[in-house]
């Protein structure tokens, strides 16, 4: 992808990432990408993936060299495959974990027996310590090699990350207790010959540390292995919306003939089968056949879309009445369920303001856990409290300090809840977007298309004494028919909805700026505004003009129907308020947000509308040209207004860029959805109200994850450091951190939308 910046020509790659262990390991990376020149990169330890920006002097092959020259493997993303291969996907997936499972289960089984024996006098048979360094050694070698390994290739790269930690810390305790047991007398009194050592620590443990080697490798494991878990359970969302699309497609051939062919030989243009059942194979136009549509996977809609020639259709949507022929209007990259992956996964690899912060201290947090280790063990050696004291409580603030937890906090939050936003057809641009919807305070509505339908509808249909509506319908819409006026193709569709055929008119004829007239079915009739009776010398009688007045009143459109010489009915036509706009207001109030509607209509139609959805008419501004719409905007954020902007068409696309928070319905225009922050996928204004809590929400968990994050080693890294941490109980806390953060966030997973 090649994108342009500043005037200069950049391209984009996305990189998967291998090998990283922690928080500071993607800060690492995105350091050393960052110095190259021409090079902007952002790295997300929960994705594992790199966003890199680079100019046309850097080649991939270059970025991937700085990746593994900083000890970490680097490629580009394999497309992805094939939906038949979702079995294979998940089995590789799990061999990605076997492994690690292998190692905790190894872990626990042998260290467990290790602590037991250290913890509880009673189980300390003669010469116990030597059937705990049995088992305790494998624990420290087999299992927490991971570590050990990460810990050299970093120092090799001179570097320390939350392995080199682990790895000193377990080394440390193992190697200090076969020390003891072999060469030292430390806290043994007596003691003349390694086989002959007596534990006489006063806490029953003696000077050995082969339970704290062992139960921290057993307990940061399995930290590891359920936050890997967690991870792939945070991004499920996004793999699941990627594998929604038909894999393959039955293709109509000019002769008649029909060919089922892979989704991906698509073409614009083609025409497809799809039959009851099955899934659109990519986005479209009915050419043939009605049928309904479930699109509830995309749009979280559970209530099927009547669809017929001339609609359009999504793919990955599903088939649920009558056979449809649709032509392929958007392929491959272009559809929407590509573009809403593609949005989705762009948030995911995003990084919050906060993010960035933590991701700094991560950067050199371990090379100080480091150095608080060494003042620790020189503190106490100075203090006179001996050896033993000293290395506990070093070993401990090694053990305790975790920047895994910080690295976590935003991206697992983002995963699952912008993951659970596509779910529902919110999708949120990246994680900037959340900090907007917690501070807007006033929310504009274009009325068009989003508070209202953005089409004609016949409302009523108002008769004179002795005529009666079908009849008014039938012909009236019978000549409406022929015309492409909005306002006949609504009293056309009404009557077509209601009476179904209807006759064909003759002599039919346009008369431009006030109606049409033609013969239908040996009436004469007219259809239009009230000038154009006149014109034939008829006029209204009392009761059609006091309906007249009411409508025009109301800020709706009305029309007259005249044939054989005298006026029958008027018909109320209006660009008709969607069924749950006036709960989508409640439910924007409810979030301590002003609507305001916005409108090029008279004043009297936007007031009406209004009065419908229970907006107070100080909160209309109407009569806008569309290009002052973005001035709107400015001013109301010149009055110290925090604003968010909710839009569908062309000519909303400038006033959701000024916005402090652009909402674009996804059933406007692409110019809209590019411009906005958030893409409500279905045409319904409580999505706006549903987007903006999950955002917050969202928002609320980022907050929490890092709060808990940094005041874990707030207050841990002391206690350590006060030696009233056991180097064991640290590295539980130390694995429970990061598992809960993850599933902190994963939280987010039950968040349900109102509507």
């Amino acid at each position: 992808m090649t994108t342009t910046t500043n005037g200069t020509a950049a391209t984009e790659v996305e990189l998967a990432i291998g090998g990283m262990t922690c928080a500071s390991c993607a800060a690492r990376i995105e350091k050393k990408l960052n110095r190259m020149d021409g090079v902007t990169a952002t790295v997300n330890y929960a994705t594992e993936k790199a966003k890199v920006s680079f100019a046309d002097d850097v080649s991939v092959q270059d970025l991937i060299a700085t990746v593994e020259a900083t000890g970490y493997t680097a490629h580009e993303p394999a497309p992805p495959r094939d939906e038949s291969e979702g079995g294979a996907k998940a089995a590789e997936a799990d061999d990605e974990l076997r492994p690690l499972r292998q190692r905790l289960i190894t872990a626990v089984a042998l260290a467990l027996p290790v602590i037991a024996m250290a913890m509880v006098p009673a189980w300390q048979f003669e010469y116990w310590q030597w059937l705990s360094l049995t088992l305790a050694a494998p624990v420290v070698t087999y299992a927490a090699w991971p570590f050990h390994k990460a810990a050299f290739t970093n120092a090799r790269h001179g570097a320390a990350t939350m392995d080199t930690l682990i790895s000193v810390g377990t080394s440390a305790a193992f190697l200090w207790s076969l020390w003891a047991l072999f060469f030292g007398t430390a806290g043994t009194p007596g003691m003349t010959h390694p086989f002959e050592l007596t534990i006489a620590r006063s806490d029953g443990a003696g000077n050995i540390y082969l339970e704290a080697a062992a139960g921290v490798t057993a307990f940061i494991l399995a930290g590891r292995y359920f936050e890997a878990r967690s991870k792939r359970k945070a991004g499920a969302a996004l793999k699941a919306l990627l594998e929604l699309g038909a894999k393959d497609v039955t293709v109509l051939r000019g002769d008649g003939r029909e060919q089922t062919i892979p989704t991906a030989e698509l073409q614009v243009g083609d025409r497809f089968l799809v039959r009851p059942g099955e899934k659109i194979a990519t986005d479209g136009t009915v050419v043939e056949g009605t049928s309904a549509v479930d699109a509830s996977m995309l749009t979280g809609e559970s209530v099927p879309v009547e669809v017929a020639a001339g609609d359009s259709v999504t793919g990955a949507t599903i088939n649920a009445g009558g056979r449809l022929v649709v032509e392929a209007t958007r392929v491959g990259a272009d559809t929407q369920l590509a573009r809403m992956a593609k949005l989705v996964e762009d948030a995911q690899n995003g990084k919050a303001a906060a993010q960035r912060l933590a991701d700094r201290i991560s950067a050199v947090f371990v090379p100080v856990v480091i150095a608080l280790a060494l003042g620790t063990l020189g503190f106490w050696l100075g203090n006179g409290s001996g050896l033993t004291a000293a290395f506990t409580a070093a070993v401990a603030v090694l053990i305790i300090a975790c920047p895994c937890a910080l690295g976590l906090a935003t991206p697992t939050a983002l995963m699952v809840g912008t993951g659970r936003g596509a779910q529902l057809g919110i999708l949120i641009k990246g994680p900037e977007v959340l900090e907007s919807t917690r501070k807007v305070d006033t929310i504009v509505l274009d009325k068009t298309g989003t508070v209202t339908t953005g089409r004609m509808t016949l409302l009523a249909v108002h008769t004179a004494e002795n005529t009666d509506e079908p009849e008014v319908l039938r012909l009236a819409g019978a000549l409406e028919h022929s015309s492409e006026h909005p306002i006949a193709r609504a009293v056309a569709d009404g009557a077509l909805r209601k009476l179904g055929a209807l006759p064909t008119p003759e002599d039919f004829a346009n008369v431009p700026g006030l109606g049409v007239q033609g013969i239908v079915d040996g009436h004469a009739v007219l259809v239009g505004r009230e000038r154009l009776l006149a014109e034939w010398a008829m006029d209204l009688p009392e009761g059609l003009r006091r309906a007249k007045a009411e409508a025009e009143t109301a800020g709706r459109t009305a029309i007259a129907v005249a044939w054989d010489g005298e006026a029958r009915a008027v018909l109320e036509v209006a660009d008709a308020v969607k069924d749950t706009s006036a709960e989508a207001i409640t439910r924007l109030r409810a979030l301590g947000l002003t609507p305001i509607l916005l409108t090029g209509d008279n004043k009297a139609v936007a007031e009406a509308v209004a009065r419908e959805v229970g907006i107070d008419a100080s909160d209309v501004i109407a009569e806008v040209l569309p290009q002052d719409k973005v001035d709107v905007v400015k001013r109301l954020q010149d009055e110290g207004r925090s604003v968010a902007m909710v839009g569908d068409g062309v000519n909303d696309a400038a006033a959701l860029a000024q916005a402090d928070l652009g909402l674009a319905m996804g059933t406007g225009t692409d110019a809209a959805i590019e411009a906005g922050d958030l893409t409500l996928v279905r045409g319904d204004l409580r999505a706006a109200a549903d987007a903006i809590r999950l955002a917050r929400k969202t928002l609320g968990t980022i907050r929490s994850n890092l709060f808990w994050a940094f005041a874990y080693n707030v207050a841990a890294l002391p206690l350590a450091a006060a030696g009233l941490l056991n180097p064991m109980i640290a590295g539980a806390a130390m694995a429970f951190s990061s598992v809960f953060v993850v599933g902190n966030s994963l939280r987010l997973r039950s968040f349900r939308a109102t509507g």
